[in-house]
């Protein structure tokens, strides 16, 4: 990697750090080669604090943020952002709700602003929520007919049992229709607070600037008692084959996931996995699996995998778009190639062309401002380290094949998986 690239790598003698005395962390790269700023934070807020029977109040609640605040009407905060060309959005997932803006650097202090405003004084008025509601239902029975969305859904509650991870994160049609305003109202006062909140900015604006609108848009911001993510253990993987199908009625594909879990973020066998997932279902057609279901047998539409990690689980995905008479083809092909996955070390071909391929691509994904906070983000959420992105060349390079097989061995068990499906073909509940 030439020197130009490696001055844009995010490290500890880049990022400027500092935390409020209400507990909210700041980060902040300084690219003076732009002309903008792209913010991204996260807080407590995350689908996995709703009560079951309120599925999708945390989104719900996210969701209405930008819809106006105490102090500023929805089309006024749509205008300001419109009238400069800048975004903020508001989003929740399972763990976290988020925040994510741009705009150019001139203008920081409006997304600081609106971004305060919106998180500690939201108006939630009933117009807005009645509004939502209706959007909300409206999508949920686009997705209800979605043979991929119904698929993923399958999956999360069998590979996840009696878990917050379980749930969809948008709730269903019956807990939007039960939620009201008081609701939401509680779940924000309860929850929402600046401990433990992460703020990343990366553009052209310095650390003073940043350190000062922060003091000036979030200090003031108190910390209430919040309701912390249920420590709920993580279930046992699956100890047999889990086969579940959702019929939908007027479809000619079938989408099909295969899903166990894989190590979480922060674990030794993370970069072995990743880079041996790479090798499986990721590189050039998708990999091993893509190659054998879609190019040779024609039997998939498409045909990938992918791992997924976070702070507490993992998962690592198989999923593939088939004819409905192919179905089970497709499922013993993929199994297949799992079983040689965990019998056989990769080739040093397969690995040096993967290793070539993920060393590539880093230096791309940190060109842009958004690429450059989401890196930082990530450094922190996770605790990684400032020098992880510094490392991380090495640390791909020093991956073996020995340490790919090791590690699948441990988490991926072809009989040992939840595999679900949607579309045409009767349900098997």
């Amino acid at each position: 990697m030439d020197s130009q690239n490696m001055k844009n790598i995010p490290g500890s003698d880049t990022i400027s750090t500092f935390t409020l005395e209400n507990g909210a962390t700041v980060l902040n790269f300084s690219n003076l080669n732009s002309h903008s700023i792209y913010m991204i934070g996260i807080l407590n807020g995350g689908g996995g604090l709703d009560p079951s029977e309120k599925t999708g109040l945390a989104h719900f609640t996210a969701n209405l943020l930008s819809r106006g605040t105490k102090n500023i009407s929805f089309s006024d905060f749509h205008s300001q952002l419109e009238s400069i060309g800048a975004n903020l959005v508001f989003s929740c997932g399972s763990q976290h709700a988020w925040f994510r803006g741009k705009a150019l650097a001139e203008d920081v202090e409006l997304l600081f602003r609106l971004t305060s405003d919106s998180l500690q004084y939201p108006s939630f008025s009933q117009e807005y929520i009645e509004r939502l509601r209706n959007q909300l239902i409206a999508g949920l029975t686009i997705r209800d007919q979605d043979t991929s969305e119904m698929a993923s859904l399958l999956l999360d509650q069998h590979l996840f049992p009696d878990h917050p991870y379980g749930q969809p994160i948008d709730g269903y049609t019956e807990t939007i229709q039960s939620i009201t305003r008081s609701d939401i109202i509680q779940f924000h006062n309860h929850v929402y607070s600046p401990a433990d909140m992460i703020i990343v900015i990366a553009g052209a604006v310095d650390e003073q600037e940043i350190r000062d609108l922060s003091e000036k848009y979030f200090s003031t911001w108190k910390i209430d008692a919040a309701i912390q993510p249920i420590n709920k253990l993580i279930p046992l993987p699956p100890a047999n084959i889990i086969r579940k199908h959702k019929f939908i009625e007027g479809k000619s594909q079938v989408d099909l996931l295969m899903g166990c879990f894989s190590p979480v973020r922060t674990s030794p066998d993370y970069m072995p996995v990743f880079i041996g997932n790479n090798i499986l279902g990721q590189f050039g057609l998708m990999g091993r699996i893509g190659k054998v279901v879609r190019s040779k047998s024609g039997l998939a539409y498409y045909a990938s995998s992918s791992v997924s990690a976070w702070s507490d689980v993992g998962t690592w995905e198989f999923s593939a778009g088939v004819n409905p008479e192919n179905v089970e083809k497709a499922i013993d092909l993929i199994r297949k190639e799992m079983k040689r996955f965990v019998k056989s070390p990769v080739t040093d071909q397969e690995l040096d062309n993967s290793k070539s391929h993920l060393i590539g691509r880093m230096p791309m994904s940190l060109e842009s401002n958004a690429g450059l906070a989401n890196a930082i983000l990530t450094m922190q959420r996770f605790k990684l380290g400032f020098d992880y992105y510094q490392k991380y060349i090495g640390q791909i390079k020093s991956i073996t094949v020995k340490h790919i097989l090791t590690a699948a061995q441990r988490y991926l068990h072809p009989d040992r998986l939840v595999i679900t499906s949607a579309g045409p073909g009767e349900d098997i509940k």
